[in-house]
């Protein structure tokens, strides 16, 4: 846990390897929903290291041309989706902020942190058509695939309650860490429409987690207002540099999408085969909901493969393996859980 603070994530390797004694490099580690074969970053040029981040260079144009953002919406590039996070909630006054539950808890978390009231939003209720309960909130945060059962909510949808939250000056603000690779499910064409915010981020799709690189696209007023918080220069140069070529790389985004769908369903059809057949996520994860979620991850941790647990709902998410002997090895520990599920 760290000591500033105590959310966990995926990617805890460390913590999992004084636990179970096992080296770091004998652990397969499927915690996170990163994807395993990341874009291939270039050598960069040496001079971009000895300059101060050039904001004229045209990464804020080629972000709303690469998601489709409308000539009214305004580009703020992040260190990373997380700071957006941690910003947003200090632009408003107290206010009643609408999270889903499950649903990736650093929301919930600074929008608390910053004294508003934050209300659970179990996604099944989200299901139904009547939408009243929208006129008790002020803000909704939606996580577009959810993070981590994968509900997806589509797009028209979304805009319908970004409308009628801005009929009172609220906004909504969508997530979409793990919109890449999917079709007509981004509301960034929407960018610009009062009252909407929309997240989006190198880490996951692109594999790129550690440059912490993402980019926010809303109205002109939130826009000014989320840059003046960042303060200048909020993304470095050489992160600038890599986000630029990567969303220029169209060939590999296009053999990537396709190569995810079919390690995503190929990741549901071997943990159908071992049992565990009820699975749904995104291009990056698997999500299953199961009483023996807790004994699964610590079969799976005991073989030295490290898994994402969920107790509030009990479940467990599993990341893509990048290699064949990668799923070789997990499908050997998932046949190991056959007396563990049948409990």
């Amino acid at each position: 846990m760290s000591v500033l603070h105590g959310l966990h994530h995926g990617g805890r390797l460390n913590e999992a390897v004084r636990r179970w004694g096992i080296p770091r490099r004998d652990w397969l580690d499927l915690s996170t929903g990163i994807n395993p074969q990341g874009w291939p970053v270039p050598e960069l040029p040496a001079d971009i290291w000895q300059r101060l981040p050039e904001t004229d260079d045209g990464l804020e144009q080629a972000m709303c041309h690469w998601v489709g953002a409308g000539d009214h919406g305004r580009c703020v590039v992040v260190p990373g989706s997380q700071a957006a996070i941690m910003a947003l909630p200090g632009l408003r006054d107290t206010c009643k902020v609408g999270v889903p539950v499950p649903g990736y808890r650093e929301h919930a978390h600074w929008w608390a942190r910053t004294g508003h009231q934050v209300v659970p939003l179990d996604p099944r209720h989200i299901a139904d058509d009547d939408e009243r309960w929208l006129d008790e909130l002020d803000v909704v945060v939606w996580i577009n695939p959810n993070n981590p059962d994968g509900q997806v909510i589509p797009p028209d949808r979304l805009a319908r309650w970004c409308h009628r939250l801005q009929q009172r000056g609220g906004w909504l603000v969508v997530d979409e860490a793990f919109a890449d690779g999917y079709d007509n499910l981004s509301l960034a064409p929407y960018a610009g429409m009062p009252g909407l915010v929309v997240m989006r981020s190198l880490g996951k799709f692109f594999g790129l987690a550690g440059v912490r690189a993402g980019a926010v696209l809303t109205e002109v007023s939130i826009a000014a207002a989320l840059a003046d918080a960042l303060g200048p220069w909020p993304l470095s140069g050489p992160a600038r540099y890599v986000m630029a070529a990567a969303l220029a790389d169209t060939v590999w985004q296009t053999a990537t999408a396709q190569r995810l769908q079919r390690d995503s369903q190929r990741l549901h059809q071997l943990l159908a085969e071992h049992g565990l057949p009820d699975s749904r996520g995104t291009l990056l994860f698997r999500y299953l909901a199961h009483p023996r979620a807790l004994a699964i991850t610590e079969s799976l941790a005991s073989r030295g493969i490290l898994v994402r647990y969920f107790d509030s709902f009990p479940a467990v998410r599993l990341g893509l393996p990048g290699d064949e002997a990668q799923w070789h090895r997990l499908a050997q520990g998932l046949a190991g859980l056959a007396n563990v599920i049948d409990q």
